[in-house]
């Protein structure tokens, strides 16, 4: 469908279950998903922006779908970062976006984003770079639950020192956070995170945490040995079981 919508020169959204890819004339404009940081902030954690700053330029500017171009003009960030920053906010979101799922996409024609114009990125270049990242995860773990789970450490010793960026990704494994949570906290694209917690899951030091099965759980009843019911009751469950 991606590659129909490029080959008319299509201008719209295309919308899946994990994000949504906006293009202009068939090219891809900019990218969002749940699952990662978005370009405000990128910007202002990163420092190239205070956050006032970028909801100064959304109020001035997004009702026109100029925010990028005000942000430029207005000196607040120079046109090289904001092209980087947007660039590594549409290719991260665009990798959750495209990832497979049974739920057919949806396309809204004529629909733009309020950043408007920045940097136009051709639909193969989006694709491979996907492909790419799809392939990098898999040879670095196989187990894709590291990318949506909740993350927990594990007891193993390190080793050997885990580098800096990678030590503040697991210094926010806690059992709860998700690589988006984690991504989320530190202001970095998520796609970076994913691969620094499966090289953490490769060396040992972390895993998913799984759900139970469902009905592994054994049915709960009052510990009451005396209780006749509850003796005919217990003898019903362990029957049940044993089928």
């Amino acid at each position: 469908m991606l590659r129909r919508l490029a080959a008319e020169r299509a201008t719209g959204a295309l919308i899946r279950d994990r994000g949504t890819l906006y293009l202009a004339e068939g090219q891809v404009v900019h990218a969002e998903s749940p699952a990662t940081p978005g370009i405000d902030v990128l910007l202002t954690t990163g420092g190239a922006l205070h956050r006032d700053g970028w909801w100064d330029a959304v109020a001035r500017a997004g009702a026109g779908q100029r925010v990028g171009r005000h942000l430029v003009d207005s000196g607040r960030v120079p046109a090289g970062a904001l092209e980087l920053c947007h660039l590594g906010a549409l290719y991260d979101a665009a990798f959750f976006a495209l990832a497979p799922t049974r739920t057919p996409a949806r396309f809204r024609h004529g629909v733009s984003h309020w950043i408007g114009p920045v940097r136009p990125v051709p639909v193969d270049a989006v694709q491979r770079e996907t492909f790419r990242r799809r392939e990098l995860l898999e040879r670095i773990w196989p187990d894709a639950m590291t990318d949506s789970a909740p993350l927990v450490r594990t007891d193993r010793s390190v080793d050997a020192p885990v580098p800096p960026g990678r030590r503040r990704v697991l210094d926010l494994v806690d059992g709860a956070r998700t690589a988006s949570d984690i991504a989320q906290e530190l202001g970095r694209p998520a796609f970076h995170v994913l691969v620094g917690l499966r090289r953490l899951a490769a060396a040992g030091l972390v895993e998913a945490v799984r759900e139970p099965a469902a009905g592994s759980g054994r049915i709960p009843l009052p510990d009451v040995a005396a209780d006749p019911d509850v003796a005919l009751l217990r003898r019903l469950r362990d029957a049940l079981e044993a089928l």
